[in-house]
């Protein structure tokens, strides 16, 4: 089996041995391309998901993330292995019957990016470098600065000065990485990042590293493992710098070429109203890109001009999908209706559910549709939101009837 880098934009291919991100003749981004790929894969594939369950659910896959890695190189927790949900008071909320949750908050570091960060620290560890590199609203950082620390690499995390969740950054602190807060954006972060990893010797590991997409094409594979390789009719999923966009219609192509299933789901990219460059491009057929200054309360998607632009919008063609949005008072009525149902998860992943609402009653997803919403971030990963609202703690005097008061 044999893995090449491919530029997206003029086709030039490198080995995967080269320790860049972009292109070196016209800046463009890369993608990855297994060559070599053995039949029979559900086979293998089940025969290891049998082992133990601290199997890694993304280097169950290798054959289709990253073969060469050998065990004493691959970086991992493990990872994946995330549960699919039922939970009828959710779908009922959502008014679609057969609605499940695909919860990748349930990940070591309590996001989605675990899966990717697993491949990509790997690739840092066989290529040599000594420091790896992210901008981020605060999953990407948690989850770099944690690989990085079990590889023995220097972290180095830009944020956004003031707008990173509690959560989010005192994970990022506890794993010992260097952070820098930027007065800006996270996009103003990853052009830092970008233009300064190469001078600086650092590894860039957002995602417009491939390697990191090749990690969270998992999350679509091991959910069509859990059902039998029976693929749903739709895949939905919040949107924001795109790289899971970009992931999962590249895992869903390739599924479909190895023959894992015998239709592609529709994806249905979900974006915030103040963050949503995607929609608008969707919304004029992909013409241009249109970059936006981000504001939600959905922090993990506060993105304005997203990175896998490109990526996505092949994801989006190839599977016949669609992008919408949802303002801040539905993605918080969503979260309300996942967290009392006992699941949780941060607020950017409840966008995922209440795109599906908007899409039913939009008539877009139909009544009877079997659709899966992933849930991209635990419930732990944002708790100042919860502290500000009516659920706060009510504070009483340490007597009887001060309970029995707040109870009323």
């Amino acid at each position: 089996m044999t893995t090449t880098l491919v530029c997206l934009r003029c086709g030039a291919r490198y080995g995967c041995l080269e320790p860049i991100t972009r292109c070196r003749a016209c800046r463009g981004l890369l993608e990855i391309e297994h060559t070599g790929v053995p039949t029979m894969l559900q086979t293998l594939w089940r025969s290891r998901a049998d082992r133990p369950a601290s199997t890694s659910g993304v280097w169950r896959y290798r054959e289709v993330v990253l073969p060469e890695a050998t065990g004493s190189e691959i970086v991992s927790f493990p990872e994946g292995n995330t549960p699919v949900l039922a939970r009828s008071p959710i779908s009922d909320w959502a008014g679609v019957p057969c609605l499940t949750l695909k919860h990748e908050g349930m990940n070591p570091t309590g996001s989605f990016k675990d899966r990717g960060m697993t491949v990509a620290a790997t690739q840092a560890k066989r290529l040599g470098v000594r420091a790896v590199a992210c901008a981020s609203t605060g999953n990407t950082s948690a989850s770099l600065a944690a690989y990085a620390a079990q590889a023995g690499l220097m972290a180095v995390v830009l944020v956004p000065a003031g707008k990173v969740a509690l959560g989010k950054l005192a994970q990022t602190l506890a794993y010992g990485a260097r952070i820098i807060a930027v007065r800006g954006d996270f996009d103003a972060c990853l052009r830092l990042v970008d233009a300064a990893s190469e001078r600086l010797g650092l590894y860039l590991l957002n995602s417009i590293n491939p390697f990191r997409l090749e990690g969270q094409k998992t999350i679509v594979l091991e959910l069509l493992e859990q059902r039998g390789w029976r693929a749903p009719d739709w895949i939905v999923l919040p949107g924001g710098n795109l790289g899971n966009t970009a992931a999962f219609g590249k895992a869903l192509v390739e599924a479909r070429a190895h023959g894992l299933i015998d239709r592609v789901p529709r994806l249905a990219v979900i974006q915030a109203e103040g963050a949503a460059p995607f929609a608008r491009s969707f919304r004029d057929g992909f013409t241009s890109l249109h970059p936006v200054q981000a504001e939600t309360v959905a922090t993990a998607i506060r993105i304005g001009n997203p990175a896998s632009h490109e990526r996505a919008v092949a994801a989006i063609r190839s599977t016949s999908g669609v992008v919408t949005t949802v303002t801040d008072a539905e993605i918080m009525e969503a979260k309300t209706a996942i967290d009392a149902a006992g699941v949780g998860c941060e607020p950017a992943s409840a966008a995922s559910v209440a795109g599906v609402r908007r899409l039913a009653r939009e008539s877009v997803i139909e009544e009877a549709s079997d659709v899966v919403a992933v849930l991209t971030g635990h419930l732990l990963k944002d708790p100042e939101i919860l502290l500000t609202g009516a659920a706060a703690p009510v504070e009483v005097e340490a007597t009887v009837a001060g309970v029995e008061g707040a109870l009323r």
